[in-house]
């Protein structure tokens, strides 16, 4: 009963402060309760997907489509989501709240590369279904982060660092939840959807991301951890276009709208497509649009 309890008011008690918190009000790390993002009226994500790792611990049913897998969620899971692999959760049932922490590389500057651990691989395990007492040791976790999240010491971030690497510690100890091939989801469905969040994830090329950091279909496949030959058959299934075709469209997309309202020069918009020289982009416009990008921008 003692442990019914502390799971239970864990949210209210511990996270009740930040309940409603949906600003972002540190750069490279912050801390969320689930509860504000769920639920009929949801607030909208305040942060750039693309740009933070998240560990999120979650009560509830629900499914998640994470690159080429989908994880069933049956009561209560720890999950490592990487900026550059899509993740989506759906079927969310019996949700009994949750929190989450966001950062960035920055904010382990110089103290350890959290990148390397396989939570945050293409291959490896991203999902793992919690115990009892495992989620009372999560929670234990997510508390130390937010009692020294809050708390005036000055060297908090170097605990909140550690602690972040104890919960990934925590869960590669854990056998992962195993990925299942759901017959709702089709296979083919569920990697074209991942394929064009994660394209869509490049964009828009602004003043904070510069430049793409995916440009080939290889690129894409080794991010979903599919083969290539793989994710090519499954566009062609679903879109009856190729790797290449849907690659070449948003970056032509992404050239128009740099070249109308940009005051960047036509190599620059080129070297942030992705393309190594400017005659490359260049051939690519005028390949598509049959003008150059010159011409283009002075319509």
């Amino acid at each position: 009963m003692e442990k019914y309890e502390h799971t239970e008011s864990f949210y209210t008690q511990k996270f009740g402060s930040v309940s409603k918190k949906t600003q972002l009000e540190n750069e490279h790390f912050d801390l969320f309760s689930l509860d504000a993002f769920t639920g009929d009226n949801p607030a909208p994500i305040p942060y750039d997907q693309r740009d933070y790792y998240k560990i999120m611990l979650f009560k509830g049913k629900a499914k998640v489509l994470y690159a080429d897998k989908v994880i069933e969620a049956k009561k209560q899971v720890l999950s490592f989501s990487n900026p550059l692999i899509p993740c989506k959760w759906i079927d969310k049932k019996d949700v009994q709240g949750g929190v989450f922490c966001i950062f960035d590389k920055e904010f382990f500057h110089q103290f350890a590369d959290f990148s390397d651990y396989s939570v945050f691989q293409p291959g490896g395990n991203h999902v793992f279904e919690l115990s009892d007492e495992q989620l009372e040791k999560s929670i234990a976790l997510f508390e130390r982060l937010f009692e020294e999240f809050e708390s005036d010491y000055k060297h908090k971030y170097d605990v909140l660092r550690t602690t972040v690497f104890e919960l990934m510690h925590l869960a590669m100890k854990i056998e992962p939840s195993s990925s299942t091939q759901s017959k709702e989801v089709n296979a083919s469905q569920r990697i074209s959807s991942m394929f064009l969040e994660l394209l869509e994830r490049q964009f828009p090329i602004n003043d904070s991301h510069k430049s793409i950091n995916l440009r080939t279909a290889s690129d894409f496949a080794k991010q979903l951890n599919v083969h290539v030959n793989h994710l090519n058959r499954a566009l062609k299934k679903t879109t009856n276009k190729t790797t290449s075709e849907l690659i070449a469209e948003r970056l032509l997309q992404e050239s128009k709208i740099l070249l109308k309202h940009s005051q960047q020069d036509i190599s620059e918009i080129g070297y942030s497509l992705g393309f190594s020289e400017a005659t490359h982009f260049s051939n690519f416009f005028k390949k598509h649009t049959e003008i150059s990008p010159s011409q283009f921008r002075n319509v």
